[in-house]
């Protein structure tokens, strides 16, 4: 791995433009997860002990380019300031005057914190001016932030143009583990998807294919492949417009045969609540008015078995609706497999994946690693060089235009072939 890591910048008693990701829940001015704050500390800390002057920037929310009162940094700072436990110096403004002022008064171990960088619209642009106000603030730029990795964005991307970027704690941990996962990998490797959408997930099960043990697909993703089999599946939520994309990742994943497992049987109701009265039934008898809202009891069991035969795990994306009670098993038995796994490499994304966990109260502590940044974590799998993650390579050189045009994806395409196999 071959990147400019933290410690080897000439920090001390320099001006470090640090971009983060603070992108957290907050109601009412009070953090409800500051998992990502948390995540980010290591990084301070040690700039802190090296006693650099911490220039800190972030997003919040999609405020898309206006001042937005429910979206200032205000409550991040604050609550930061508690965490490192000394003042943070919140600025109304990422540039101009005041804050030029306020950067040049510095001293070593202080820190400012500036305004959302998404209240410029210039930001998610990467204008180059607004790039360069930013630059001008610091001697070193700090990437920290994973979860915006794949955003050419000016604080992700465009100020590498102006200053050395190194790679903050987080950030190196991030690539170390998932650049390991894909050069490095302990077989049996399985890959364990849920979630909705079946675009966000194409990318991996196709690089993945060549070399996975096994694929086990749940969640509303699941639907869309039986859907492609030809299986009544009611009134279950599934992408119809997708369903060639599913037929033509299933001739794809012949080769795996029996071991690219989509569910035989399903937990189905007629309402959604966590009330609801639930069956238990093969996915040949959905029908009518059912929506297919968790994996049965006989498909899990072939999940959980997969999983005790591997030695290297990704998971992402929810199983099941896990947010009601009826139909959380299938995504809490895998949880609570995976987390007892001691001896497999368990690697955790998404950010509903992460939600899940929270809810069932199984500690992030229990896997190898859970990635912070979810949609940039399937593009680094995909196989996609990411533009926050490019700066940092030692050969790295600054590029006159950003890698991308603010986190389009480069989908991969399976050859097409007619579907032969259908089911009733």
């Amino acid at each position: 791995m071959n990147i400019r890591t933290l410690k080897k910048a000439p920090v001390a008693n320099k001006r470090v433009l640090i971009r983060v990701d603070f992108n957290v829940p907050v109601e009412k001015g009070q953090i409800l997860d500051d998992s990502r704050i948390l995540a980010t500390l290591p990084t301070i800390k040690y700039l802190l002990s090296k006693k650099a002057k911490i220039v800190i920037m972030s997003h919040l929310g999609r405020p898309d380019g206006k001042k937005v009162k429910d979206l200032k940094m205000d409550s991040v700072a604050k609550h930061l300031s508690k965490l490192l436990k000394k003042p943070v110096l919140k600025m109304d403004e990422c540039v101009g005057p005041k804050v030029v002022k306020a950067v040049s008064q510095m001293k070593p171990g202080d820190i400012v914190f500036l305004e959302n960088t998404r209240f410029y619209k210039e930001e998610e642009k990467c204008d180059a001016q607004f790039s360069k106000k930013l630059a001008a603030l610091a001697d070193i730029y700090v990437v920290d932030s994973f979860g915006t990795a794949h955003r050419a964005h000016a604080s992700t991307y465009g100020v590498a143009k102006y200053l050395p970027a190194y790679a903050g704690l987080l950030m190196e941990k991030e690539v170390k583990t998932l650049t390991e996962l894909m050069k490095k990998t302990v077989h049996p490797l399985t890959i364990i998807i849920g979630g909705a959408k079946i675009d966000t997930k194409i990318g991996l099960i196709t690089n993945f294919l060549p070399t996975a043990d096994y694929f086990l697909i749940g969640g509303g993703l699941a639907n869309t492949f039986l859907a492609a089999e030809g299986y009544d599946i009611g009134q279950s939520l599934y992408e119809k417009d997708k369903v060639p994309v599913a037929q033509e990742i299933m001739l794809a994943a012949e080769v795996l045969q029996d071991k690219f497992i989509i569910p035989t049987d399903a937990i189905v109701a007629d309402e959604i609540s966590d009330t609801a009265k639930t069956l238990d039934l093969p996915v040949e008898d959905v029908m009518g008015d059912m929506k297919i809202l968790d994996v049965g009891t006989k498909t899990l069991v072939k999940f959980v078995d997969a999983i005790k035969k591997s030695k290297t795990i990704v998971w992402n994306g929810p199983i099941g609706l896990f947010e009601k009670k009826p139909f959380g098993m299938g995504t809490k038995i895998i949880a609570q497999t995976l987390a007892k796994a001691k001896k497999c490499k368990t690697i955790i994304g998404g950010g509903d994946t992460v939600d899940a966990l929270k809810h069932f109260g199984i500690s992030e502590k229990s896997f190898t690693h859970v990635s912070t940044g979810g949609g940039a974590m399937l593009e680094f799998l995909e196989g996609n060089k990411l533009p926050g993650v490019e700066i940092i390579f030692e050969k790295a050189t600054p590029a006159k235009k950003p890698l991308s045009n603010g986190g389009s994806k480069v989908v991969r395409k399976v050859s097409r072939r007619p579907v032969t196999k259908k089911r009733r």
